[in-house]
């Protein structure tokens, strides 16, 4: 409650204070009208501020339409980088198996042809997935860098 009476209190000494301000104003006469002068020189400071927020303001859509083709960028990278993430997952569950059922053969004493050939086969599969996942890598690495090297080679 004592804060709304503070707040009242405060307004109230505000529009004191302007009121004493426009009675102050209004028995002051009139500002001297601008020479023509003192108005070609605010109408050229004006043009020029124009021109720097229009420029400032293209600039910006500049920066806009860049960001939102690296966001782009990132977006398709990521989703591949997920594909290739569950590509690796894939692979190494049937490595995994493979190598159970290898081991599940060897306990028995039954070292099979086949089993130790599909275990071959996965553990490349994975190596093969692994490489590729490596690569896409690399490659979004150089691609986030070839801008940069472009604009110092432009600087």
């Amino acid at each position: 409650m004592s804060d709304l009476s503070e707040l009242e209190g405060r307004i109230t000494a505000a529009l004191e204070r302007v009121g004493r301000g426009v009675e102050a104003l209004s028995r002051t006469p009139e500002a001297p009208v601008a020479d023509a002068e003192q108005m070609a020189r605010l109408k050229e400071a004006l043009e020029a501020e124009k021109t720097a927020n229009d420029q400032m303001e293209e600039r910006l859509r500049a920066i806009r339409d860049k960001q939102d083709g690296q966001v782009a960028s990132l977006s398709a990278r990521a989703g591949a980088a997920e594909a290739e993430v569950a590509r690796l997952r894939a692979v190494n569950d049937m490595l995994r198996e493979s190598n159970r059922a290898l081991r599940a053969a060897n306990a028995e004493g039954l070292g099979d042809a086949a089993l130790i050939n599909a275990a071959l086969e996965a553990e490349l599969e994975a190596l093969r997935a692994l490489r590729d996942s490596d690569r896409a890598e690399l490659d979004g690495i150089i691609a986030e860098l070839t801008p940069l090297t472009e604009e110092n080679a432009n600087a």
